[in-house]
């Protein structure tokens, strides 16, 4: 066996346990990128330290976490090869006790960076601006501030997600980052963005061709278009975030917001005993922010 007809195989085996079609295919485009070049054709036998840091080398330094994900991606399929009995030893690109010896610390080379965010008080002026903007996109941009979800859940959202008589979205586990249902309680602001929105399929912000969902770049071109240059649409989510711990801190506890991004809560034994989701106090709270993108009063809270 072939290390690319190990990796294949591999990818066959867990393709319906991940997330999406896209995680498929960020493992195939990197190996037949940067691995399958230098190591695709040998052996998976053959496959030692040497040949592992020759494809790490060429961009760990340049493109560092491509390398750190393609690096995991490798060991998981030599893992594969030895328990298939298709290798032996110990896994050549393991990284504690060994690359962490050869290579730079990656955290160090490239360290993780913020996504740039708009401070939480100038959200009540974007807000203005950004309701005298034309188009879908621009409506997503609104719906996923005032919901302080994750473009891709505002992207794909359907109509059959939406509750109105309940205020309530749900967004299905395949659509979660974390594989888990999630409910979001919808503001009166949320609510009537969605009654002015019009129905032209399942899709709630279609793209341009019916029956399609708009692209991530969509909603960035609606923050170039308005000059936000610096700002990504990820980044209003630790707006929101920012909002609850200096404006909000004393109405809404850490939980409740971190339940509001989806986020799992960090303590394994902390989130055992809030199993939740602290469904009512989110509603008072999205609410209260809705209110505060629509008037940015100090004593909003």
């Amino acid at each position: 066996m072939t290390f690319e007809q190990c990796a294949a195989s591999y990818i066959a085996a867990h393709r319906h346990g991940w997330r999406n079609a896209k995680h498929v295919a960020q493992w195939e485009n990197t190996l037949a990128a940067y691995v399958f070049p230098l190591v695709g054709a040998l052996p998976v036998a053959a496959i030692d330290t040497d040949l592992v840091v020759k494809v790490l080398d060429a961009i760990w330094l340049s493109k560092t976490e491509t390398a750190t994900r393609i690096r995991g991606r490798i060991e998981c399929i030599l893992d594969w090869a030895t328990v298939s009995g298709f290798r032996q030893g110990e896994n050549p690109a393991r990284w504690k006790g060994h690359l962490e010896n050869l290579l730079a610390n990656p955290n160090k080379v490239s360290p993780v960076k913020n996504r740039p965010a708009l401070p939480w008080q100038e959200i009540g002026r974007f807000m203005a601006a950004l309701s005298c903007q034309e188009g879908i996109a621009a409506r997503a941009l609104a719906f996923a501030i005032l919901t302080a979800a994750r473009s891709g859940e505002v992207r794909g959202a359907r109509w059959q997600e939406i509750d109105l008589e309940a205020a309530l979205w749900t967004i299905p586990a395949q659509r979660m980052k974390a594989g888990k249902e999630h409910r979001v309680p919808l503001s009166g602001g949320a609510l009537a963005l969605l009654r002015a929105v019009p129905r032209q399929g399942d899709i709630i912000f279609s793209g341009r061709k019916r029956g399609t969902q708009l692209s991530d770049m969509s909603l960035t071109a609606v923050l170039r278009r308005m000059q936000f240059e610096d700002i990504t649409v990820h980044g209003f989510r630790s707006s929101f975030r920012d909002w609850c711990a200096e404006a909000a801190a004393n109405a809404f506890s850490r939980e409740v917001c971190e339940h509001a991004l989806a986020h799992r809560l960090p303590d394994r034994v902390e989130a055992a005993y809030r199993r939740g989701d602290l469904f009512d106090k989110r509603i008072v709270l999205m609410q209260a922010w809705s209110d505060f993108c629509t008037n940015p009063a100090p004593s909003v809270v």
